[in-house]
């Protein structure tokens, strides 16, 4: 696979898809509205992305390391490891509550692309075990495979209903479980 080009075509095409592939879906977008949209020529989506799917990979790569950034920041202060989940769960809540929240992209796109051996469904599944490990340095293996499964839940929830009761239900079910690891160490 060839290297990216940083160009300002690149940059639009990419942030364009990025807003339509969240807020629409990956599938009921098409690839003469994305290049529409970003100004671009058809030929300048395929020289920068050889296919819509490697598009998807690019878009969800962004949000990968959009996450990554986030979770490196709390690492960066040096927190004890149970501060650090709770800081993870609180930048969860305020993506949760921010405005035009739709959901965890990952979870949204997996739905897609349901096939284990696509790009897409491995994108989300490098980007989940990334997650899940990062969560499992914080926390015993039990604690962290629930913490996953209350931001699944919660991401899921949050653009169904009340993002502030779900965030309130997801920090609380948080601070349980690190209650819970609290008492046992």
């Amino acid at each position: 696979m060839r290297e990216p080009r940083a160009s300002e075509a690149r940059t639009r095409l990419l942030a364009t898809a990025t807003r339509i592939f969240y807020t629409e879906g990956i599938h009921s977008v098409g690839i003469d509205r994305i290049v529409a949209e970003a100004q671009i020529t058809r030929a300048t989506l395929y020289r920068h992305f050889p296919g819509k799917e490697d598009l998807v990979v690019a878009y969800l790569t962004e949000v990968d390391q959009a996450i990554r950034g986030h979770v490196d920041k709390v690492a960066a202060a040096g927190l004890p490891p149970v501060e650090a989940a709770r800081a993870i769960a609180h930048g969860i809540a305020d993506d949760i509550r921010s405005p035009g929240f739709r959901g965890c992209a990952f979870l949204n796109a997996v739905t897609e692309y349901p096939d284990p051996a696509h790009p897409v469904h491995r994108a989300v599944m490098a980007h989940r075990q990334w997650f899940a490990d990062t969560i499992a340095e914080l926390l015993p293996a039990p604690a962290a495979r629930r913490f996953v499964l209350l931001r699944d839940g919660a991401m899921a929830s949050g653009c169904l209903t009340d993002p502030a009761a779900v965030c309130e239900t997801f920090l609380l079910g948080v601070e349980a479980l690190l209650l819970d690891r609290q008492r046992t160490t």
